[in-house]
């Protein structure tokens, strides 16, 4: 055992041992010889040769030991003997051995080049025109396989200054990934530091933390992570600010001073354009001073500014275009200002072109440049509405269903928000909802037109309620229901609890039935619009003062919307001063001429009366019926009989 020296060595090491000492068999040899055509040694002395692909320095080591000599004059007749053409393959195949590639820590696997991922230096020597193009891609190919490494160091070296900076693994690994441009900024500067005489000797990841401990960049991204920033913004920042940093934390002091919250000064910073981080605080101030003087105030502007950050990115010449578009358009500095406030959007984010298309076609309605300034200041919201996807299809559609052109310019006046809203989803689902309860297409064109608020209301929440409500509490049948929306569509926007719920209550107590109620509500739904402590004094007066039934009030419910100082107790006074008496129909739905009229044939009719008794008329003749019938009220009033023995006690306790 101890005669043999290899014995209990690996497998591989004991083929090295065994190689050393020379003890491969002829076929080897063989083999070998055949493989590699730049041995050139002889069958016979290829004992001294005891590996073939260390053949050449061995023979330079047997050349060096018998000739000394031959050495110091540095002659080699070895070398001397090997053609050229063979010197050039053996360089050329030392070339292309398997070299290693750079790893990183951690890599799992080692990796080795190719023959074919290697470009031989040599075969510039040799090559031809034609293969000039396949080398300059090969180049290229090369140059960016280093600059990928290099980006790969420079982003760990990143990270590791994040580390230090007491960030998270996966946090500084999101915004690493994130900051493409910012790692490409650190490696071109860092290249650049090669040239200063400190650093000419320095490696590359010293002159990287060098250039990254300059830019300040971990306390800045620690500051504007403090404020609210997402790693998404913080990286779209330092990207933006091609290496000043110093401006995002300038910016973003000024944006503070005019009131814009900590969690908004990202997006306004991130949504203004990369030019912002370029613009002196001088320019930005002037903006905002050119605002205030034209309405904006000051402590407004934080939400303008929030809301509209493009603003920031204007001239002040482009500002001054945008400002005089609306004040040209008779928008006072009030008007300007509340308008701003309401929708920034409308002065910075919009193209003028676009203004001007939209301020056109609102034109076309019969909308003068001054009822345009204030449509757009009632409801700025307009100039995001598009032409073509959103007001073309809505004005054919309105056309379809019989609104006219003055309807439309009424809808726009009345609820501009109509022009806003989404066809398809909004407005198309309620039209047929309407039809569904018996409304005709052109009635429901009227209603819009009538009530172009209805088309804002939400179909499931509001407008379906309050016709189930009326259906099941109010009284109102099915066949009337429609006639009941179509005549007063604002029913629709009234609170069922605390309006139509306490009306109907209210009517109820009069001891009106529900049924009667329905019919009531379907001859006058504006009914249950009116305020209940507006009702109560003319119903009074109906009952104590004119004698009257609760009958007439059932037959003409629309008593109760005529005024009571106004029209009610002065034609009641006429009718008590001649002695006459008229339906509520007749005595209130008519002018003051058309009134004094009937009460002159009235009166007429009575002396027509009193003559045929002087003459000896029957009593029982057609017009003694109509005198008494026109009287029946009086006999009560001139013999001042208590009103409580005419309404009986009960309807009197009532009241």
């Amino acid at each position: 055992m101890l005669s043999c020296p290899c014995q209990h060595l690996p497998l591989y090491q004991q083929h090295r041992h065994r190689n050393r000492h020379g003890n491969f068999t002829a076929a080897v040899h063989q083999h070998q010889n055949s493989e590699n055509p730049l041995t050139t040694t002889s069958a016979g002395d290829h004992d001294s040769v005891l590996r073939t692909h260390n053949s050449i320095s061995t023979s330079l080591l047997q050349q060096h030991l018998k000739l000394p000599n031959q050495l110091q004059n540095n002659t080699l007749p070895h070398l001397e003997a090997i053609p050229a053409e063979e010197k050039v393959k053996f360089l050329e195949m030392s070339l292309i051995t398997k070299k290693r590639l750079p790893r990183f820590p951690g890599a799992v696997s080692l990796q080795f080049t190719t023959e074919n991922d290697i470009a031989s230096p040599l075969k510039t020597l040799f090559r031809d025109e034609n293969d000039s193009q396949k080398v300059d891609d090969l180049d290229e190919e090369m140059v960016m396989r280093a600059l990928k490494i290099r980006r790969k160091v420079t982003a760990e070296i990143f990270k590791q200054a994040m580390a230090k900076g007491k960030f998270g693994i996966t946090y500084s690994t999101n915004l690493t990934d994130r900051l493409g441009e910012f790692i490409d900024y650190v490696m071109i500067e860092a290249a650049a530091l090669k040239k200063i005489p400190e650093f000419e000797v320095s490696s590359f990841n010293v002159r990287a933390r060098t250039v990254i401990d300059d830019l300040k960049v971990v306390p800045l991204i620690r500051w504007l992570k403090h404020n609210h920033l997402s790693y998404n913004k913080i990286a779209k920042l330092i990207c933006m600010s091609r290496g000043n940093l110093g401006s995002i934390r300038r910016v973003a002091e000024w944006l503070k001073s005019i009131h814009v919250k900590g969690d908004f000064v990202g997006a306004v910073l991130v949504k203004a354009g990369e030019n912002i981080l370029e613009r002196s605080q001088e320019e930005l101030e002037a903006i905002v001073e050119y605002l205030e003087s034209n309405g904006v105030r000051r402590d407004w502007m934080g939400y303008v500014m929030s809301r509209c950050p493009q603003l920031l990115s204007c001239t002040m010449k482009e500002v001054k275009i945008r400002v005089a578009f609306f004040l040209d358009m008779g928008l006072n500095e009030k008007d300007f200002g509340t308008m701003i406030f309401e929708y920034p959007r409308v002065l910075g984010y919009f193209t003028l072109e676009e203004m001007n298309q939209k301020v056109n076609y609102l034109k076309e309605f019969g909308l003068s440049d001054e009822e345009v300034g204030r449509l757009l200041a009632f409801k700025p919201q307009l100039m995001s509405c598009s032409i073509e996807e959103r007001w073309k299809p809505l004005i054919q559609y309105f056309y379809y269903l019989g609104i006219s052109r003055d309807g439309i310019r009424r809808m726009l006046f009345i609820k501009p928000m109509v022009f806003c809203v989404d066809l398809e989803k909004t407005i198309v689902p309620k039209v047929r909802f309407f039809q569904d309860i018996g409304i005709h297409d052109g009635a429901i064109g009227n209603m819009l037109a009538k009530f172009p608020p209805l088309l804002t209301y939400s179909l499931y929440k509001k407008i379906r309620p309050v016709v189930i409500f009326l259906m099941t509490k109010a009284g109102v049948a099915e066949k009337d229901i429609g006639k009941v929306i179509a005549l007063a569509p604002e029913l629709l926007g009234c609170s069922i609890v605390h309006k139509l719920e306490v009306n109907v209550k209210y009517f109820l107590s009069l001891g009106i039935r529900l049924q009667q109620l329905g019919q009531m509500i379907a001859d006058f739904p504006m009914l249950l619009r009116y305020n209940t402590e507006l009702l109560r004094p003319k119903y009074l007066y109906l009952r104590r003062n004119m004698i009257r039934p609760l009958q007439d009030l059932i037959d003409f419910p629309r008593y109760l919307s005529y005024s009571l100082e106004e029209r009610i107790i002065p034609r009641h006074k006429v009718l008590v001063e001649n002695q006459v008496n008229l339906k509520l129909r007749y005595m209130l739905a008519c002018t003051d001429e058309e009134f004094g009229q009937k009460v002159e044939s009235a009166v007429e009719r009575r002396q027509r009366y009193k003559a045929t008794l002087v003459r000896g008329a029957p009593i029982s003749s057609p017009l003694a019926d109509d005198f008494e019938q026109d009287n029946t009220s009086f006999s009560l009033l001139a013999t001042n009989t208590d009103p409580s023995d005419a309404l009986g006690s009960e309807d009197f306790e009532s009241l």
